[in-house]
């Protein structure tokens, strides 16, 4: 799958002011820009409106991922100095990959404390790229902890104090582990959910754990030349069972999210048909790509050069997916995590 395409051919005008700042309410309410795959026709709606290009006998697959409120503000034994933790990754033992800030307040020894002491913190060592690994010291359970203690980790774009934690999750969350969130699935309610199994949608689940890669800019010239960051999957067999019917009988897989996208296409990869699966993924998917499992996607409007605007591309072809970007900047769609969507069909 060599891509002869360079990182400025995803790149796109975006006035600043289209950043979506705040969730919109209710959820169900945002804008849906609507993309034929194939002959990159448009439409406008309301994401409440996605039920009607949904059909009897179609199963939307949904990442049940939470977010982990993993960005902990405490002070320095000692000296009092403030410091800021962003938890990374699980090590096992209560000892945690962290980006910690400013990095020269967490070498090696130094301890922190944070809420009051309900947790405190020893830097166990520097590892590559700067990041830390520090052990971690607290009562009962540390995700019980964190709910406490910590805060949303939101995209570096976003600027505002997000007032209620729960916006920044989706309403079907249950697995912990996220470092962001799988944002297409921001925009469903509860009541949507149900009225869209009542139209014979059937809904499965899988399980990405977003890392802050998703973030990470593409830094190279040639989209190929990229590497990307690995993430942790698990696809249920309930969930594989209910793929290959829809399959079967002629319905269409429509995933919600990139995050989904990519644990469908990383296990039919790996294990060359849709069954019960795990593991860590770092499937980048660009344009060249052949889809196994996709037949329609619901997603956000994606940063300008990143990984996930190269997806789509691959879904509905680059040419489609700018023009439809530039309709919607045009539209005054709103963009990024808290922004408007999109579904590609």
């Amino acid at each position: 799958m060599e891509s002869t395409l360079n990182t400025k051919d995803f790149d796109f005008d975006l006035p600043e002011e289209l950043i979506a700042q705040t969730p919109i309410e209710p959820r169900d309410a945002s804008r849906l820009l609507i993309l034929d795959k194939k002959s990159g026709e448009i439409q406008h709606r309301h994401f409440y409106d996605v039920i009607d290009y949904l059909y009897p006998g179609d199963c939307l697959i949904l990442n049940d991922s939470r977010v982990l409120p993993a960005r902990i503000y405490g002070i320095k034994e000692g000296t009092g100095a403030r410091v800021e933790f962003l938890l990374l990754a699980a090590k096992g033992d209560d000892v945690w990959e962290v980006l910690a800030g400013p990095g020269k307040r967490a070498k090696p020894g130094n301890r922190f404390s944070f809420g009051d002491g309900l947790m405190t913190a020893e830097v166990l060592e520097i590892i590559e790229g700067g990041n830390r690994l520090v052990k971690f010291f607290y009562q009962g359970n540390i995700y019980s902890v964190l709910d406490q203690i910590g805060q949303m980790p939101l995209p570096p774009y976003i600027k505002k104090k997000l007032e209620d934690k729960e916006r920044y999750q989706t309403v079907y969350s249950r697995e912990v582990g996220s470092a962001a969130a799988p944002t297409a699935g921001l925009h469903f309610t509860k009541e949507l959910l149900e009225k869209i199994r009542e139209k014979g949608i059937k809904i499965g689940y899988v399980t990405l754990h977003v890392g802050l890669g998703t973030f990470r800019p593409v830094s190279v010239d040639k989209i190929t030349d990229h590497k990307m960051h690995s993430e942790h999957y698990w696809l249920p067999q309930e969930t594989a069972d209910l793929i290959n019917e829809t399959k079967k009988n002629g319905g269409r897989v429509i995933s919600v999210g990139t995050t989904s996208c990519r644990t469908l296409e990383s296990v039919a990869k790996k294990e060359g048909c849709i069954k019960e699966s795990g593991g860590f993924t770092d499937i980048f998917i660009y344009p060249g790509f052949e889809f196994q499992v996709l037949d329609g996607l619901i997603t956000n409007f994606h940063l300008p050069e990143s990984t996930l605007i190269m997806l789509v591309s691959a879904l509905a072809g680059r040419e489609h997916i700018l023009n439809a970007y530039r309709v919607a900047v045009q539209a005054k769609y709103r963009f990024f995590s808290f922004g408007d969507a999109m579904l590609i069909q």
